[in-house]
């Protein structure tokens, strides 16, 4: 059902043909669930027709949650408690004043122990009534870390500042740090430091101590455990400690075990650093409360420490709801007009999320191996790398399309994809360009893919999008693709 207000078309029926308005006003819901914290997002995004598609022509934020320290069941450490955080994200509605049926769009971003099977599952059962229109993403390091900056801003700001900026993401388990490079990420790492790798009851005693607190508090020869009181000089001890492996990290240092990704090795020209993450309002003087972890000491730790770094710090667009996504749905209803369908009823497809693999096409031989490394990168960099889910591959098209380039090309496209195709998920191709039917034509009979085959093209693609794939329109033999892009906070006014 849709109404009209200044001029705008409220969309609350994500099933209607959406051509037929020239603006229109979506509901979106951003949520965030992760191994310290978890909040909500609510926003208004405002689409206007340019051409064949929608554009974002305004953000406008109605609602920022509480931040809530997310639950766990009895004594578990990994076991996310599906009832109180129901009951917290059904209070959030509630305050803002939403009812989750005018919700068109949204996404569920789920990192750290939250992205577990287990509690995957019971995270997804609370918006079962809404699967249909949220996109959801299980977010690893590599992903994590991309997130964080692109939503603290830090990615943004090197595009204005013409700089190199190092975004530190200091969350409770571990910390991300990526380069961002006129727009770019260069080099990423993450580091196994963290405001709550120990936890706290109301009285300071410790509720919680994970695997990694014990290298630190052993280093200090601080003898705790469950129950334990610990001095301030303790805690401010072990803050200390675990502020020196990040500042270690930020400089370059390889750190064995302690790094869950390669280390950032020698980084020149930096020059500015951005904090987010929660530890980030107490490195800002933001923040004065305490929730039962040494976020405060890390804060005021980590801000003596990097007074020693020559480089200057300057403050993030967005802080602690860095990997909080504000909106989904970004452009809506583009249609490519060059298809391959094999079965013809594979379609409709949704909530396909995009990988956009950096491959070179320009020269005149492809170089098939290329094309694997690279497509299999970017599954790591998305966490998508099991195969569990079907993948849209996008791409832009250069060149001739001859016969020898077309085979590298998909013979690449196929070793790429080999964890996907062999858990029967269909080879998904959107092209920007006019090699949609050959490219799948190719696929089919002269690489003899069993997989179901869509390869459609005129349509371009980014990182963080997801798309639907409709039906065929009978009458220009087109299919309707509507895209949808994670909005990050830096992109939310």
């Amino acid at each position: 059902m849709s109404g009209a207000k200044d001029g705008r078309v409220f969309f609350t029926n994500t099933e209607r043909s959406l051509m037929e308005e020239d603006v229109i006003e979506l509901s979106s819901v951003g949520v965030d669930i992760g191994s310290s914290t978890s909040d909500l997002l609510f926003s208004t995004i405002v689409l206007e027709r340019l051409d064949a598609r929608y554009v974002v022509a305004d953000r406008i934020v109605r609602y920022q949650s509480n931040i809530l320290i997310t639950p766990y069941r009895g004594d578990s450490d990994s076991e996310i408690d599906a009832n109180k955080l129901g009951a917290f994200i059904e209070q959030e509605y509630k305050t803002a004043k939403i009812d989750p049926d005018e919700i068109d769009t949204g996404a569920l971003i789920l990192t750290g122990v939250a992205v577990r099977r287990q509690n995957a599952r019971a995270i997804g059962e609370l918006f079962a009534d809404q699967a249909g229109k949220f996109v959801s993403v299980s977010a690893g390091d590599d992903l994590e870390t991309l997130m964080a900056a692109h939503g603290s801003g830090a990615l943004a700001l090197s595009i204005r500042n013409q700089g190199k900026i190092m975004n530190i993401d200091v969350g409770g388990g571990t910390t991300k740090i990526a380069i961002c490079d006129q727009g770019e990420i260069s080099k990423m790492t993450a580091v196994e430091a963290g405001a709550r790798l120990v936890a706290f009851d109301g009285a300071g005693k410790i509720i919680r101590i994970e695997p990694t607190a014990r290298f630190y508090l052993d280093q200090l020869n601080i003898e705790a455990e469950i129950g334990t009181l610990l001095m301030d000089e303790q805690r401010n001890q072990l803050a200390d400690a675990i502020a020196e492996k990040i500042i270690s990290a930020i400089r370059g240092d390889d750190l064995g075990e302690f790094l869950r990704l390669p280390a950032l090795g020698k980084v020149s020209e930096l020059t500015h650093m951005v904090f987010s993450g929660g530890v980030s309002e107490y490195f800002y003087g933001q923040e004065a409360n305490t929730f039962g972890d040494l976020g405060a000491e890390l804060g005021q730790a980590l801000r003596r420490q990097i007074d020693e770094i020559e480089t200057s710090v300057i403050e993030p667009i967005q802080g602690i709801r860095a990997t909080v996504v504000g909106a989904s749905q970004y452009t809506v209803q583009v249609s490519g007009s060059t298809i391959y369908l094999d079965p013809t009823d594979i379609l409709p497809l949704k909530n396909i999320p995009v990988l956009s693999p950096e491959f070179d096409l320009s020269g005149e031989d492809i170089v098939c191996a290329d094309v694997s490394s690279a497509i299999q990168d970017s599954l790591v960099r998305f966490n998508l790398q099991e195969g569990d889910q079907p993948v849209a591959l996008a791409f832009q098209w250069e060149g001739s399309a001859s016969f020898k380039r077309l085979q590298d090309l998909c013979q690449g496209i196929i070793a790429g994809l080999e964890g996907v195709l062999k858990k029967a998920h269909p080879l998904i191709l959107v092209i920007d360009g006019d090699v949609g039917g050959l490219l799948g034509i190719h696929c089919r009979h002269e690489e003899n893919l069993a997989n179901p085959v869509v390869s459609i093209d005129g349509i371009q693609l980014k990182e963080f999008d997801f798309i639907d794939i409709g039906e065929v329109l009978r009458s220009t033999g087109a299919v309707p693709v509507v895209i949808k892009s994670l909005l990050f906070p830096d992109q939310v006014r």
